[in-house]
């Protein structure tokens, strides 16, 4: 019995993890010094650029030493050199004090933010990841802080008379290591880069969970994610981040809640089921949804009066710039309930639930009759077709056939280029332009609006964007130039007014799969890509190709046009894929 006793002594623990982290950490040095406070207390300020290894030594080679006095408290603010999730490793030499040395550490997406104090009046704030706090660094040691979205940092010592070693300060960057299976290029370097900076802006938030941006709020937002998930489809394909994410949303909201309190968010989330059942074709998913989404869309249809307009209750919100436009909010709230039922119908068929498919239809011929008032309302109000709403509630109509594209583009949508464009719902009035056949008008406008932010020093894509802001501003990778505005802290509104503006914003990437689905050509016809249709766009361009996954594999596509002005095509796709294909 002692030898068995021994035996089972020795055998090791058995536990059993809650969860294991999905994601990757990579460790990056910073590309640049922005700048620094009391420079002729600092050496060796360039050797935080160098390459790190994360251990601390005895050899105290290429240390950057910080010294401070009574009266001077040196500061440095670094550069990574894009925006990154995550947080900081800070590795510390070995100075004859060995006290622990008190530092402020302030993380920012742009210089501003990381340069500003929490002051209750510039919009800085902790909330949902703290970015400004102070901690204290070991002698000879590895130091591991922060949770947030950022680029740049800044580091305050805080001591009197202390010298700081620092040998490494990286960023830590975490993410889902995961391939770019869709791609896009094209011989105008300009529109590579915004559909590259968008697919970058949803990976950033494809986190645990789907978020709609990394600094805040870090949650899962179901109107957000319909903009993510058709850039997810068209750059990542199938990913377990989705559905994870519209499973935890229709868990924490039993019916007749509103998903995130909001009535359009739960027409969101339906859409997002019919969008991505068309992408993946996984019909054991969609059966896993079936009693909610049922229940939902009977929910819905009771928010449908007799005269066919919507009576949706909870918050009435498309997004935050037509807050103030309550025409353009109930016309945009009518459009995406026609969009709810026929999608309902299409899914309810598919379910076999036919007699609620036939009720969803009923539902969307009555909405669809009444599609002249609900024009007219909008047409006179007398709100500009530029002001803030217009634009969004003429996309939603437009999508919903309860307004002509044509005339949605002519009178709203291509009124004064990108002005009134939002980053959000700028996605649905691309689409909309393009149903209305100004692709060129489209591509322009993906070109000023969404590139100005790239001119501005984006790596990311931001939470709203105005493009009355352009004039006098400095970029948000710069200190701000006296007589320059300050384009991330003098700007703003909602939730969002000054350094709380989130510049990395999952909403915002709708060029990605715009120009993948209409310049590219890529258009889904039946589900799991069985059918695909390529139909390019090329507005001007001489050349584009890319990739697009599929369940079955990867479509490549390349478009050209010959001398004779004609687009010659090249579609290489799995035998699994049937492809329509057709040039313009």
């Amino acid at each position: 019995m002692k030898n068995i006793f021994i035996l089972i002594s020795f055998l090791p623990m058995v536990l059993f993890a809650q969860q294991r982290d999905s994601r990757t950490r990579e460790y990056l040095s910073p590309v640049r010094v922005v700048w620094q406070q009391e420079g002729q207390l600092i050496q060796g300020l360039d050797n935080l650029l160098l390459s790190g290894n994360g251990q601390s030594d005895l050899v105290n080679r290429n240390i950057c030493k910080i010294t401070s006095t009574d009266k001077c408290h040196p500061a440095i603010l670094l550069d990574f050199g894009k925006e990154l999730q995550g947080g900081l490793q800070i590795v510390t030499g070995a100075p004859a004090i060995h006290d622990p040395i008190t530092v402020r550490i302030r993380l920012g997406e742009s210089v501003g933010e990381a340069m500003c104090d929490v002051n209750g009046v510039n919009g800085a704030t902790n909330d949902h990841a703290m970015r400004d706090f102070i901690i204290k660094l070991p002698w000879l040691g590895v130091m591991e802080v922060g949770n947030s979205g950022f680029r740049f940092v800044r580091i305050d010592v805080l001591d009197d008379s202390v010298e700081l070693q620092l040998k490494e300060v990286r960023a830590i960057s975490i993410f889902r290591d995961i391939p770019y299976k869709g791609s896009f290029r094209c011989n105008d370097e300009r529109l590579n880069r915004i559909w590259q900076t968008g697919a970058y802006t949803v990976h950033l938030n494809m986190q645990e969970y789907l978020w709609d941006g990394i600094k805040r709020d870090r949650l899962v937002w179901v109107g957000d994610l319909h903009p993510e998930v058709m850039t997810v489809s068209t750059v990542f394909g199938y990913n377990e981040v989705v559905p994870k994410s519209l499973d935890l949303i229709r868990d924490l909201t039993p019916l007749p809640g509103w998903m995130n309190g909001i009535s359009s968010y739960s027409i969101w989330w339906l859409l997002i089921q019919r969008d991505w059942y068309y992408y993946h074709g996984d019909l054991a998913y969609l059966k896993e949804q079936r009693s909610y989404l049922v229940a939902l869309l009977r929910y819905l249809i009771t928010k449908v009066g007799a005269d066919g307009v919507e009576k949706l209750d909870g918050k009435r919100f498309l997004d935050w710039p037509s807050w103030a436009n309550p025409i353009a909010v109930n016309a945009g709230l009518q459009g995406l309930m026609v969009q709810a039922m026929k999608a309902g119908s299409e899914l309810c068929k598919i379910l076999g639930d036919n007699d609620l498919a036939v009720k969803c239809q009923a539902v969307f011929d009555k909405m669809v009759r009444v599609a002249p008032i609900v024009k007219e309302a909008l047409l006179r109000s007398g709100v500009a077709p530029d002001a803030p709403g217009s634009k969004q509630a003429a996309s939603l109509l437009a999508l919903a056939g309860l307004m002509d594209p044509k005339e949605a583009d002519q009178k709203y949508l291509s009124v004064n280029g990108p002005k009134g464009f939002s980053t959000f719902y700028g996605y649905y009035m691309l689409r909309a332009m393009a149903a209305a056949g100004n692709y060129q008008g489209a591509c322009d406008v993906i070109r000023q609006y969404w590139g100005a932010m790239i001119d501005l020093g984006a790596t990311t894509f931001w939470e709203d964007f105005n493009i009355e802001w352009l004039p006098n501003a400095a970029r948000i990778d710069e200190l701000v130039p006296d007589g320059r505005k300050d384009i991330h802290g003098d700007y703003g509104a909602y939730c969002y007014k000054g350094f709380r503006h989130s510049l990395c914003h999952g909403w915002a990437s709708g060029p990605t799969s715009w120009l993948s689905e209409y310049v590219l050509g890529v258009q889904v016809v039946e589900p799991g890509c069985r059918v695909v249709r390529i139909l390019p766009h090329l507005c001007g361009l001489k050349w584009v190709e890319g990739t697009f996954p599929t369940p079955y594999g990867i479509i490549s596509i390349r478009h050209e046009v010959g001398i004779d002005g004609k687009i010659k095509s090249r579609i290489d796709a799995p035998s699994e894929v049937k492809v329509l294909s057709s040039a313009k």
